[in-house]
């Protein structure tokens, strides 16, 4: 396995989100909310109740906003609204690509650099996620589930790839709320145990196999969501 890379130690959220600028700090927490999808696609909110929301001024949520709608994660309504926008089948498949063309890249070249630290907190945070499978906890779900995945592309150290996956989480996070919020935690997708196992192994083409299947699984459960349909198995 290969050197140990500090980055899946952060600081506390605490620590980092004091060293932070306020505009970034407004940023990253609309961001989360869009990501966890805490704003549903479709639904309008004022800027005046962001700036409420967030407890913050109105200058960094307007540069949050504007930092966002540039990345295609929110759209402008006019009469200072906004809106998450609603994913359409065809940009599903976009995204449905995308994914699965650089996420098993990333999981392969994660592998390469995996050590016993990255996995020892690979295995604690997707024990936490199976935790809030467990009690039905959408939100716990929905948030460590995306930290075991970030935590396995930050490994792989190719941040082109890495951040560009990361925009496409943005566009089809709020609809993966939709899939917890009509089929609930008990069949969501989790072949984590699996990729857990290939890369105790070492086995890089295994690992990328796998997060091909679990990008694929995840992608036709919001597809599912999206046209009404009963949940894949």
């Amino acid at each position: 396995m290969g050197s140990e890379n500090p980055v899946l130690t952060p600081p506390s959220d605490a620590t980092a989100a004091a060293k932070r600028p306020i505009h970034q700090h407004v940023y990253e927490r609309l961001r989360n909310m869009i990501l966890f999808g805490d704003l549903a696609p479709g639904q309008g909110v004022t800027i005046q109740g962001l700036t409420a929301a967030l407890e913050a001024g109105m200058t960094p949520v307007r540069e949050a906003l504007r930092r966002l709608i540039s990345e295609g994660a929110l759209t402008h309504l006019g009469n200072r609204r906004v809106t998450v926008p609603e994913l359409s089948l065809a940009g599903l498949e976009e995204l449905g690509f995308m994914r699965e063309t650089l996420e098993p890249e990333l999981t392969r070249r994660a592998a390469d650099n995996m050590t016993d630290r990255h996995l020892s907190l690979l295995i604690d945070c997707d024990e936490t996620l199976n935790q809030a499978i467990a009690r039905g906890d959408v939100g716990g779900y929905l948030t460590h589930n995306y930290r075991f995945h970030t935590m396995i592309y930050t490994l792989a150290d190719a941040p082109i790839m890495a951040t560009t996956v990361d925009q496409l989480w943005l566009r089809f996070g709020p609809s993966l709320r939709v899939v917890c919020g009509r089929y609930g935690t008990s069949n969501l997708p989790d072949k984590h145990a699996e990729l857990l196992s290939a890369f105790t192994a070492n086995d890089r083409v295994l690992a990328g196999e796998v997060m091909a299947d679990d990008v694929a699984q995840g992608m036709s459960q919001i597809r599912a969501a999206l046209e009404g349909q009963p949940v894949p198995r």
